[in-house]
């Protein structure tokens, strides 16, 4: 069963049957494990309550919501997982059967709970019935992260105070599927990884090394120092985003900004380079995860066809 030697998971339903409050052995109705005397012992730590996204001075990630994001956590097995939730009377889907293979493969306790108390304390609007608790992630050394690891070249997003967590989310999602390879966040006015962020990335938070640090500007300058060419999207620079050179291909940081009000103005000064995305239409501008989806597979699809070289 998905609890392997720390409990039990709950019944399986039979194929094609509805899943129902059937506690299995040592599992208790209400969700908690039974303690001695087989009285039910809810002393378990919980989910966090609903609160607000707000900034945050770790990386975040204890709390991560939805299928997709927590099939992710438990494949990855990069740290440790505390438990899983799931909401009792869910259909038979193969991610659920999924999420209970990997679950009993860790040896993640799965608890039974009902939808009512899940929701209540899931922190995203669509939790998908499903939620897991763990260690936060780990972050990063920016060092490392400008030096490579396994032989490829760094290729960095930089966010530059970005405070919607569904952008964050998005642009960490395109990010790892464009072959980025490390994220830089700074520790104050942004975003980091709340059960929003993870949710909407899609499990991307378990595959991209994560580096916050006190200040973007300084940040870019000790890039600079470690032969990253930084390179700034700014909807007012005149330079075209599509005719950067190919210094694009070596040790490369993707700067991006707020939303509104784009990279702040040290941020600017500190860039290699500034450049924008030519735009034919009337919109004034794109929203910072389009932007940032458009930026990061450009400089793939140029990375792709040279040949690049680590930092030194």
């Amino acid at each position: 069963g998905a609890g392997g030697g720390r409990g039990e998971r709950p019944g399986r339903p039979a194929a094609g049957a509805p899943r129902r409050a059937a506690p299995g052995r040592g599992q208790a109705a209400t969700g908690g494990t039974r303690g001695a005397g087989g009285r039910p012992d809810n002393r378990t730590a919980g989910p966090r309550s609903r609160e607000s996204d707000r900034d945050r001075l770790g990386v975040g990630g204890e709390q991560i919501e939805g299928r997709h994001a927590v099939r992710e956590l438990l494949a990855a097995g990069r740290r440790q997982v505390k438990e899983v939730w799931v909401a009792d009377g869910l259909d038979p889907s193969p991610q659920l059967d999924e999420i209970e293979r990997l679950a009993t493969r860790r040896r993640v306790r799965l608890v039974l709970v009902p939808k009512g108390r899940l929701d209540k304390v899931a922190r995203t609007d669509a939790p998908q019935g499903v939620l897991a608790l763990a260690e936060p992630l780990e972050e990063a050394e920016l060092d490392q992260l400008c030096r490579g690891r396994g032989g490829k070249t760094p290729f960095l997003l930089v966010l530059d105070g970005v405070t919607d967590p569904h952008n964050v989310g998005s642009l960490l999602r395109t990010a790892e599927s464009a072959g980025v390879t490390g994220v830089v966040l700074p520790r104050h006015r942004a975003a980091h990884v709340t059960p929003t962020v993870a949710k909407v990335a899609a499990g991307a938070i378990e595959h991209l090394p994560i580096a916050v640090v006190a200040g973007i500007p300084a940040a870019l300058k000790r890039m600079r120092e470690l032969g990253v060419h930084t390179v700034g999207l700014d909807g007012g620079a005149e330079a075209s985003f599509f005719d950067l050179g190919d210094e694009v291909r070596g040790p490369l940081a993707l700067v991006m900004g707020a939303e509104g009000k784009g990279l702040a103005l040290l941020t600017q000064k500190r860039c290699t380079v500034l450049a924008s995305l030519p735009q034919e239409g009337r919109l004034s501008s794109l929203n910072v995860a389009a932007a940032g989806a458009v930026a990061c597979y450009e400089l793939w699809r140029r990375r792709a066809g040279g040949v690049a070289t680590g930092a030194s």
